[in-house]
């Protein structure tokens, strides 16, 4: 048997759901929760259940489902990126070593469990906060590994070689 990674796991917010049936409302809990291992993996989750504790529970086995692995430099981000989901835009941007997280809210817990040490970001438009999660991982996997970049030098090999 494979021994299963410790996470850190951050829930954001949970919200009561309320459902009119006749007799009055039943209630449901939503949960949003980020799981990281400080190491460039993150994973994200929501989900309802009966109450607080099996939400929490169902949201954090959907994140352990949805990890996606981040290409982290030197405690920061390899370069600037965006993502864009429904109305909330993120923009998040590397920054020098000491400068620590300059993030709010969403976008910090989930670049800290990330294991992302110094970053800058903005959130703009709709303060959502699935959708400000959704975004946030949407720009982090938009990121290009510094090994993958293409720099002027190749460009002129290829170009002599050809």
């Amino acid at each position: 048997m494979e021994e299963e990674k410790t996470f850190d796991e951050r829930v954001i917010f949970v919200n009561r759901v309320a459902r009119v049936v006749t007799g009055g409302r039943r209630f449901r809990f939503q949960a949003l929760v980020v799981i990281g291992d400080h190491n460039g993996s993150v994973g994200m989750g929501i989900s309802k259940g009966a109450d607080v504790t099996a939400a929490i529970n169902k949201a954090t086995s959907v994140a352990k489902k949805n990890l996606i692995k981040l290409h982290i430099y030197k405690g920061t981000l390899t370069h600037d990126v965006e993502g864009k989901v429904s109305g909330s835009k993120v923009l998040i941007l590397p920054a020098a070593a000491g400068t620590g997280l300059i993030a709010g809210g969403v976008v910090r817990s989930i670049l800290e469990v990330a294991g992302v040490e110094n970053a800058l970001s903005k959130s703009v438009g709709s303060n959502n906060r699935i959708n400000v999660s959704y975004a946030t991982l949407k720009a982090l996997q938009s990121m290009v590994p510094a090994k993958d970049w293409v720099t002027r030098a190749d460009k002129t090999e290829k170009v002599r070689t050809s």
